[in-house]
């Protein structure tokens, strides 16, 4: 059994902080939701690391909005359904496709710089995309720009406070009323403080650390999903991982992300034997949808023998290269690849997590003044298979949409009575002796485990035996827990349970979920959601 809180805790014991908008992270969707917030109300933000350290940061390809003349919103929403495989929310991509120039249009006058062409914003086509749409900032260091600006827009505003090395352990609620009043937070000393919030906005990203490789850094541990669904939250859609076709896979090199803008610049894909091969998997080739590419790689990987493949781009200018990947040439360059001259060796890797936590189109969630945005969140933009940079999109237009939503919330009254009897408290009075093993261990181990049996391909036999070997580790919740390697590693277990459960659950294939042992996609019975809930059987809800 997962409990609700991870610590045993008195709230009218600790100390406690008041604001009006509690923001939890701080990519893309934290930092501009906390500066939207913060022209009416006080923001305070939490980052377990710091400012600059998240998913955004390393977004390559862009951010996707209809701008060019030829290009419209019908064709961004229609590219967005194809992709996401029957699951998406019509409503929710409308949304998307309508707000999301405006929303650009707001980052640039927080100071984000855009590359342009000829005075134009300059833009580029990605995987699946009808048009080019795509907006990027230093050739291909587009989040790191957008975080830049965001950043500097949040340090210097008096509205907004920021806490750098906390973590947030729990949400609170007040089971009466049935709404999030705030959260648990950990300070890097190690003592907790109670966060009173009129509004708790989760902004924590995804789940990479779920897998051995990712392209994800260090801090995408499933921290939000996990309380919200240890809060009573809703889940939607948990099995949807999005393992990206082609990271590099060079001996003493990270699982570094080799953009699909560089597909969508002309790249080859080729197996270790030099046969370019996307023809036998999809008409669109090397920009066909991600699934399919990344499928399609482990097939070749697979009947050739190898643990990678390459990507080409050497008949392109080498300026041109050196132009628009700037980053991802140097980086190559530092182990000695050049994309010039050489074929890249790449393989997929979990990137994006689909799923979330199921959020209305004003991003909030089943638990009222409890709200999600960004990766974190299931607003049924991506549904099973997110189209290329579609996700710095949602993170703005819903960002917005939460603020005006938090803006006509009632104030939050008092805690009435005895704050133990009004709000959930832990109850963990009996600690039972646990098999102790190092976090890196059991975390590397969870890890390992994921990529065989819960990776790109799946199939009952080994989602049954994950099922098995992470009910044996659910012991794990029953010792104290007091280091945030512990506590991150509680959620990742959280989050693998969800993915798994989701995975058995949906017996068919449909966009980044595919069973071998279901391979077709069946709309009469499957083309529905998977909502999971703390105490409840998975249930299934029908398209909207």
């Amino acid at each position: 059994m997962i409990p609700q809180y991870l610590v045993d805790f008195d709230l009218s014991a600790l100390p406690t902080v008041e604001t009006d908008v509690l923001v939890i992270g701080s990519g893309i969707a934290g930092l501009f939701t906390a500066i939207k917030a913060s022209e009416q109300q006080r923001v305070l933000m939490i980052t377990k690391k710091s400012l600059l350290e998240s998913n955004t940061r390393y977004a390559q390809g862009g951010i996707a909005a209809v701008i060019a003349e030829d290009d419209s919103p019908a064709y961004h929403l229609q590219d967005t359904l194809v992709a996401g495989a029957g699951l998406c929310r019509s409503e929710a991509v409308e949304v998307l496709v309508n707000e999301g120039p405006d929303g650009v249009k707001e980052l640039i006058r927080l100071g984000t710089l855009f590359d342009l062409e000829n005075g134009e914003l300059a833009l580029t086509q990605e995987g699946a995309h009808s048009h080019r749409r795509i907006l990027h900032a230093n050739g291909d260091a587009t989040g790191y720009e957008i975080v830049r600006a965001l950043a500097v827009e949040v340090n210097e505003h008096p509205g907004i406070e920021v806490w750098d090395e906390h973590f947030v352990i729990d949400l609170i609620t007040d089971r009466d009323r049935g709404e999030c009043i705030g959260a648990l937070i950990q300070k890097d000393d190690g003592s907790q403080v109670f966060v009173k919030a009129q509004a708790t906005v989760l902004c924590s990203g995804g789940a990479g650390q779920l897998y051995r490789y990712t392209t994800n850094p260090d801090v995408a541990t499933a921290d939000g999903v996990a309380m919200a669904y240890r809060a009573g939250a809703i889940v939607r859609d948990m099995e949807f991982i999005q393992f990206h076709p082609t990271s590099l896979c060079y001996p003493g090199a990270p699982r570094f992300l080799v953009s699909e803008a560089v597909r969508g610049e002309g790249a080859f894909l080729r197996n270790v034997k030099g046969e370019r091969f996307m023809d036998r998997y999809h008409a669109q080739l090397e920009l066909a949808p991600r699934d399919i590419v990344a499928r399609a790689i482990v097939s070749e990987m697979e009947s050739t023998n190898s643990t990678f493949v390459y990507l080409d781009i050497t008949h392109e200018q080498p300026e041109m290269i050196k132009h628009r990947f700037p980053t991802i040439y140097e980086t190559c360059m530092r182990y000695g690849l050049d994309m010039t001259t050489d074929w890249i060796p790449v393989a997929p890797a979990a990137h994006y997590m689909m799923g979330g936590v199921k959020t209305d189109l004003s991003g909030e969630s089943s638990i009222s003044r409890l709200f999600a945005c960004g990766e974190v969140s299931s607003t049924g933009v991506h549904g099973a298979n997110r189209l290329a940079s579609n996700s710095l999109s949602e993170a703005i237009v819903f960002g917005r949409r939460i603020v005006d939503r938090i803006q006509s919330l009632p104030p939050l009254g008092s805690l009435r009575g005895n704050t133990s009897s009004s709000v959930n408290m832990s109850s963990k009075m009996s600690k039972i002796m646990v098999e102790q093993r190092p976090i890196s261990e059991r975390r590397l181990r969870l890890q390992k485990m994921m990529v065989r049996q819960v990776g790109l391909r799946r199939n009952g036999e080994n989602l049954e035996k994950a099922m098995d070997k992470l009910h044996q580790e659910l012991q794990f919740f029953d010792q104290t827990l007091t280091h945030k390697e512990e506590l991150e590693y509680a959620n990742l277990l959280t989050c693998a349970w969800l993915v798994t459960s989701g995975a058995l659950h949906r017996e068919e294939s449909r966009g980044a979920h595919y069973r071998e042992d279901f391979p077709a996609r069946d709309d009469v019975v499957w083309q529905k959601h998977s909502l999971q809930q703390r105490e409840q059987a998975i249930v299934e809800e029908l398209m909207s």
